[in-house]
């Protein structure tokens, strides 16, 4: 860039730019005007010595966003700038009179070729300006950029897309939040999981920019300290981070709350899920055989993300439930088993569904196992609308099922059943309830068609000393 003068950037295919090549013609020959061309540097023709600027590096340092643009230099900084064409503001810039005589007064530019979203990216990259601060791994010429993320330990059996520089960038353009922010420490490690980090695992899950701002709750709700991320990889037990999405958000993203809700098909669901699972394995080192002992394990341990049907739900929203607002974007993370079905195809009213859910919720773990961990029981339209239609709503459903899901503690005793788990035999001639009031959650997803809910069982019982429920609010 000269450090006195005038500088103006165009390119061939803009319209404007074509139309003020005779002004820009003028001011090279009174002006000594310098001319990048961003697409053709034998435009304009009439200029001698066009700079080449198909690189769109002079572009990008000059943060141009509209071709034409004129840009007066002041002892080598920049002291005026117009674009487009503005026959007053040309004039004013270059200090000459009666430019472009024959033209309109006011003609808009065409955008630069170095904002289109590619290219932005590529420049960003090229000039360090990305804001990402992770190592680069190089791999070799001939090495398969998925069986290296493989090789190096970053996958979860499945493939996982190669994060770039330019992929995980335009991740982090699915957020305002900075990509050095730290969300906390992930365990076992306690390394720093930053906004850039989860970036990354976003990308090699699939993710799409716009699911950033959800993933981002995700994470921030499994590194509370009450969903105790640590003891939930460290036990033998079957549960991993399960996922529930309320608010506008989950619509607007594509989230499937609907038929097979919790089952395969939908990007959003399967990539937010795993981008969880796998921030946790690659930020924190949660690795299967080392820190994570599961004995059997869950497939959900590869995703288990869904969204609640709040439009077509006769009943408030999750997030109610959970002391928000209806119509909050929010994520709650729960540690969950699998999805256990509880099916009732003949139940007309909701004290036969009551007795069914409760009969369900008492096989968790074992049906002498008192207190059982918390459970999230997932509603079907077709059960709820049988519930609503015998005038109970959610609140009085959760009370029916803690009532029946209350019973002598002599009953389940140890040998109770031929079984030898059992409550301790002090509680003899006392009552014990399954789950406590806050572990029995109550969530409506699922198709139209079908008499099929289900019970997601977590890791404990509702205890300040182990994993709870957590919700946190998304942050765009």
């Amino acid at each position: 860039m000269p450090e006195n003068g005038l500088v103006a950037v165009v390119k061939r295919d803009c319209p404007t730019c074509v139309m003020v090549a005779p002004v820009l013609e003028r001011l090279a020959r009174e002006t000594g005007l310098t001319v990048y061309s961003q697409d053709d540097p034998g435009f304009p023709e009439t200029i001698a010595d066009v700079a080449d600027d198909t690189a769109l590096d002079e572009s990008y340092r000059l943060g141009v966003e509209i071709v034409p643009t004129i840009v007066r230099f002041e002892g080598g900084a920049e002291a005026a700038r117009t674009y487009g064409w503005d026959r007053a503001a040309w004039e004013g810039i270059t200090g000459l009179a009666d430019l472009g005589p024959d033209l309109p007064a006011v003609k808009p530019g065409c955008g630069g070729l170095n904002q289109e979203p590619d290219r932005l990216a590529e420049l960003r990259i090229r000039h360090g300006d990305t804001g990402i601060g992770s190592r680069r791994v190089e791999i070799g010429v001939k090495e398969d950029p998925i069986e290296a993320c493989y090789e190096r330990g970053w996958t979860d059996g499945l493939p996982v897309v190669p994060p770039t520089e330019a992929r995980v960038l335009a991740m982090l353009d699915g957020t305002s939040r900075k990509p050095d922010e730290v969300l906390g420490a992930m365990p076992p490690n306690l390394d720093p999981c930053t906004v850039e980090k989860v970036a990354i695992n976003a990308v090699m899950a699939g993710c799409k920019p716009d699911y950033m701002p959800v993933l981002l709750a995700a994470m921030e709700a499994v590194l509370d300290d009450d969903f105790c991320l640590h003891g939930v990889l460290a036990t033998t037990r079957y549960v991993g981070p399960v996922v529930i999405v309320n608010g506008p958000v989950a619509r607007r993203i594509g989230m499937n709350s609907g038929v097979n809700a919790l089952g395969q098909g939908n990007r959003a669901n399967a990539t937010i899920g795993r981008a969880v699972q796998l921030a946790i394995r690659n930020i924190g080192g949660g690795k299967p055989g080392e820190i994570d002992r599961a004995t059997l394990g869950t497939p959900g341990k590869y995703t288990f993300c869904f969204a609640e049907d709040e439009e077509n739900s006769a009943w408030t929203p999750f997030t109610v439930d959970r002391g928000l607002k209806a119509g909050t974007d929010a994520v709650t993370v729960f540690a969950g088993n699998g999805l256990q079905g509880t099916s009732d195809e003949r139940a007309r009213t909701p004290e036969e569904l009551a007795a069914t859910f409760a009969t369900s919720i008492r096989a968790v773990d074992n049906i002498n196992k008192f207190p059982a961990p918390d459970v999230i029981l997932v509603i079907c339209p077709e059960h709820q609308r049988t519930i609503a239609e015998g005038g109970w709503d959610k609140a009085r459903l959760h009370a029916e099922l803690l009532e029946r899901l209350t019973v002598p503690a002599d009953s389940v005793m140890p040998g109770a059943h031929g079984i030898a788990e059992g409550v301790s035999r002090k509680l003899a001639g006392k009552t014990v309830c399954k789950v406590p009031p806050e572990g029995l959650m109550i969530v409506r997803a699922g198709g139209g068609a079908g008499k099929f809910s289900g019970i997601i069982s977590g890791w404990t019982p509702s205890n300040p000393n182990y994993s709870r429920a957590v919700t946190k609010e998304v942050t765009f």
